[in-house]
């Protein structure tokens, strides 16, 4: 079974190497609550990996740490892309062989600012359940949700 990957873009009005520092190093402050284990109260904090082979993590109450994913392309000011290691279930999946791969561009779009495109491919490795997974990811509760959370903080960098 093959899912098609996920397909979203949005524009920021700020150039992409700003953008992409934004994205990175603002992680903790933009990323929506609701996509995180620990949600609002308990977040210490959240983030990507900067260089390939570094662990997505969250760190929530008491240092209990939970990596979700794992970095396996960085250029900076141009692109990132890491493995989403959260199973359809909402549980972190340490096995890599079942994560999808998300990957995240950042071009300029000829009016000083920067298109940032996302691609969540491989849902069929998530197995059971992954066609709905792809499904909510899609949905305006998923990657449009978290991005237009990136589009709002964005704005006021």
């Amino acid at each position: 079974m093959s899912c098609p990957p996920i397909e979203e873009s949005v524009v920021v009005p700020i150039p992409p190497e700003r953008a992409f520092t934004v994205f990175m190093d603002g992680f903790a402050d933009w990323w929506p609550a609701d996509y995180t284990y620990s949600g609002l109260d308990g977040l210490e904090a959240i983030g990507l990996g900067a260089a390939p082979g570094d662990f997505c993590y969250e760190i929530g109450p008491d240092g209990f740490r939970v990596d979700w994913g794992r970095t396996v392309a960085v250029e900076p000011g141009r692109r990132i892309a890491f493995l989403w290691q959260i199973g359809p279930d909402s549980a972190p999946q340490p096995d890599p062989a079942q994560a999808s791969q998300v990957e995240i561009t950042f071009a300029p779009d000829g009016d000083g600012g920067t298109l940032i495109s996302l691609t969540h491919a491989g849902f069929e490795r998530h197995g059971e359940g992954a066609a709905d997974y792809r499904a909510e990811m899609a949905s305006e509760y998923g990657w449009p949700l978290i991005l237009d959370a990136f589009v709002g903080f964005a704005r006021g960098a």
